[in-house]
């Protein structure tokens, strides 16, 4: 018999994963379950896992930032997006940035088996619902949104989403080991290059592209 497959669960929504629990357990070998995108970064480092489930909105770090920091230290991971977000720009953010799967959270379950085979064959899976959208937009070359948010850097981005979930500058700066003047260093260096005024913009900017949840 052959060596099952080993999964990495990431959701914040413990009803969902334990759902998700049952419906992976018959075919791949679970390793773990982790609910936010920093516990991710950690698991995968350890566990090594052939294939990681994500959802893309999850506290402290999004999936999609989660998944790019994941890049750079192995090229070769394999994601699998599980989500609510029915939006094509998520789905191209989701793509562009590797992933090898994009699932809606209410499609059929077979559809995440189905991707998560695919990401073991190195093939791209999208769910059919918003597949053909994606498809023409990619193929037309079409950027409907621009990223604005293309420019900053992993760290800024993970300050932004820390800011817009409401913590404090003294607390993220002992989230991400460093010290409060460099979170406000780069919180000011984000509002200049973002051309925003407050706090609230940065929330505003945060929520509207996709790096923090509403």
């Amino acid at each position: 018999m052959s060596e099952r497959r080993r999964v990495l669960l990431a959701d914040d929504h413990r009803m969902v994963a334990e759902g998700l629990r049952t419906l992976l357990e018959p075919e791949f070998e679970l390793v773990g379950i982790v609910e936010d995108g920093r516990a991710l970064l950690e698991a995968t480092m350890r566990l090594r896992p052939d294939v990681i489930v994500a959802d893309i909105s999850m506290p402290h770090l999004n999936g999609i930032d989660a998944l790019l920091q994941l890049k750079r230290y192995d090229h070769d991971v394999r994601v699998v997006m599980l989500t609510m977000h029915k939006d094509v720009a998520y789905a191209r953010r989701a793509l562009k940035a590797g992933a090898l799967g994009y699932v809606l959270k209410h499609s059929a379950p077979a559809e995440l088996v189905t991707a998560v085979n695919a990401a073991l064959e190195g093939r791209t899976y999208i769910t059919p619902a918003i597949a053909g959208e994606v498809l023409q937009e990619l193929r037309a070359g079409r950027r409907q949104i621009i990223d604005e948010a293309a420019g900053l850097t992993s760290r800024q981005r993970e300050i932004l989403q820390l800011l817009a979930e409401g913590c404090s500058a003294k607390a993220i700066a002992t989230r991400l080991d460093i010290s409060p003047r460099t979170v406000e260093f780069h919180k000011y260096h984000m509002m200049e290059a973002l051309n925003v005024q407050s706090n609230a913009e940065l929330v505003h900017f945060a929520i509207k592209h996709g790096i923090v949840a509403i």
